[in-house]
């Protein structure tokens, strides 16, 4: 199973979640579903501006997090 989700995340906002203060995403999916994933598996994407784009977040039939790919 996997979501779409479109994030705008600044790097400060990024930098809360990568020093331990926050440690979960939540974000809403294009369908409407909430979804939360651990922070640092947005890491290969952060880029001096935060992290922007479109992601599919992929679980397995637990809804344990299997990957997160960047679409665009």
């Amino acid at each position: 199973m996997h979501l779409i989700v479109d994030l705008v995340i600044t790097r400060d906002e990024y930098l809360r979640w990568y020093q331990g203060t926050a440690k979960a995403i939540l974000a809403q999916s294009r369908d409407g579903r909430k979804v939360s994933f651990p922070a640092h598996s947005l890491q290969p994407y952060v880029s001096h501006n935060g992290i922007r784009g479109t992601f599919a977040i992929y679980f397995d039939e637990n809804n344990k997090l299997q990957k997160v790919e960047k679409l665009r």
